[in-house]
């Protein structure tokens, strides 16, 4: 079982993929998006998005990170591609799914999925000149307004030369809403010979299980699932054979929780430092009832240094804390 941590704008950055992989049980990450328009970007540009660069293309926990641009020009996608794979990365991901209208607008995302030819052309482009041993992937959704072009698009972008394909499975239209489609990425998988990952509405180990039944992926990515449980990687491994995990519990999520903030608060701007500890704590909530209240106490919070004096309190709480037994997960 091979699981990719999902790439998600405004959400998982370089901060946060550190700290899940950290967590374990992730063998993979995609970056947010580059966004390719009609120029060749600087190298800082590159390594400001993926730091990761600078390090191998590796998280600190050794994870392989896979670079990703989004664009709509041939030749503009492939000379950034270019540039980029001169910088180290684990690969090079194509961004044929964002579902947001501002880059819908100008031609990017999932508006090329209206678009199987540009798919191809833009792979084909891409492909050529990333080096051979650079391995160039893409996800994309079901489709824009439907899924009618769903296989077609597939095979646009297998026979552009990608070397892997993730399926979100839903529409552009669909956007996040529940359910996700997970029967029409078997379709998908009949009818291209390159690796196909299997993408959306993964929350939980038997959301794993029943996705990998109805689309026959033997990869699956998960994204939001993971950030409200940064054990659902290991947990999921686990419950399909691969030995047995200790499971994270809220004790052994509060040194991670410190660790985000501290590199929140020497990484990111001082603005939006207490936005993004909320922000993951409100997805941890859905997870941990603890979270809960920690959000409650942060909601209207925003002086780091009160904010450090919460943390502080926290773990030391849980510092002599000992594991239970009941937090192994043995595989069936």
């Amino acid at each position: 079982m091979t699981l990719l941590l999902a790439p998600m704008e405004g959400l998982v950055d370089f901060v946060l993929r550190d700290i899940l992989t950290r967590a374990g049980g992730v063998d993979r990450c995609v970056s947010e998006f580059i966004r390719i328009t009609d120029q060749l970007l600087p190298e800082r540009v590159f390594t400001r998005i993926v730091p990761e660069l600078l390090s191998g293309g590796r998280t600190l926990a050794g994870v392989p990170v896979r670079a990703q641009l989004l664009g709509s020009d041939p030749v503009c996608m492939a000379d950034n591609a270019a540039r980029l794979a001169a910088l180290g990365p684990a690969g090079i991901d194509l961004n044929f799914g964002c579902p947001a209208n501002i880059v819908n607008r100008h031609g990017g995302g999932a508006a090329l999925l209206k678009e199987p030819d540009t798919l191809a052309a833009i792979v084909s482009a891409v492909r050529r000149v990333v080096p051979a041993h650079l391995p160039v992937s893409a996800k994309m959704r079901l489709g824009y307004h439907d899924d009618a072009l769903a296989v077609e698009c597939a095979q646009a972008i297998a026979s552009g030369g990608a070397d892997e394909l993730v399926v979100h499975a839903r529409t552009k239209a669909q956007a996040y809403r529940p359910p996700a489609y997970w029967e029409r990425i078997a379709d998908i998988r009949a009818a291209v010979a390159i690796p196909v990952v299997a993408n959306g509405e993964i929350w939980s180990v038997d959301d794993a299980r029943r996705c990998r039944e109805a689309s026959g992926c033997d990869m699956l990515m998960i994204g939001r699932g993971a950030v409200a449980d940064p054990g659902l990687g290991l947990a999921i491994k686990a419950s399909m054979g691969e030995g047995c995990v200790q499971a994270l519990g809220w004790p052994e999520l509060v040194p991670l929780l410190a660790d985000f903030w501290h590199l929140v608060c020497t990484r990111l701007d001082a603005r939006s430092r207490p936005g993004r500890l909320k922000q993951w704590l409100n997805f941890l909530r859905r997870r941990f009832p603890e979270a809960e209240t920690a959000y409650q106490s942060l909601k209207t919070i925003n002086d780091p240094a009160l904010i450090d004096q919460w943390l502080a309190g926290v773990v030391k709480a849980h510092a002599a804390e000992p594991s239970s037994p009941s937090r192994l997960l043995q595989a069936a």
